[in-house]
């Protein structure tokens, strides 16, 4: 686990199950006002990490891909609510302003974003991205950046809470 410096951490999880529990441990650290972006190239996972993130943070329900629907809420029992973004099908920041971007990001929760790439003019310059890598059929590669000292604790956090 090369931790390359207080703003970036990578790792390999070696099965989906362990992508999930890496995520678990992240969604237990998550606050309210996080912004946390995804990005791989399909299948590379983030959609099972984002089910352990939801499970940490205590969603009432499991997470689903957002692909179709575009955004998913995942509330909690004390009202405090996961918003989980699928940017793929979007061509621009202004197709997601549209669909209530600006209101996700000033909400009581946290917004993790899947395929940030494609609104990156208007993701806020702190946060945390989490790139991902298909290594082989049950292996994926993590790459953590934090901008922003917010996210540098966050990261820290987490490289503590996962891997001791």
């Amino acid at each position: 686990m090369p931790i390359l410096d207080q703003r970036s951490l990578e790792f390999i999880s070696h099965s989906p199950e362990q992508t999930r529990r890496l995520g678990e441990r992240f969604g237990e650290l998550l606050h309210t006002g996080e912004v946390v972006c995804l990005s791989g190239d399909l299948g590379s996972g983030k959609t099972t990490f984002v089910s352990g993130v939801a499970r940490g943070w205590g969603a009432l329900e499991p997470a689903t891909s957002p692909t179709f629907v575009l955004v998913n809420e995942y509330p909690r029992a004390d009202g405090l609510r996961l918003w989980h973004m699928d940017c793929y099908r979007l061509n621009s920041g202004a197709e997601a302003l549209a669909l209530g971007f600006e209101d996700w990001l000033s909400d009581e929760g946290a917004l993790l974003i899947e395929w940030p790439e494609r609104v990156l003019e208007i993701l806020p310059p702190e946060r945390l991205t989490i790139n991902l890598r298909w290594v082989d059929v049950e292996k994926r590669a993590f790459r953590l950046e934090a901008a922003g000292e917010r996210y540098e604790a966050l990261l820290q956090n987490f490289r503590r809470a996962a891997f001791g």
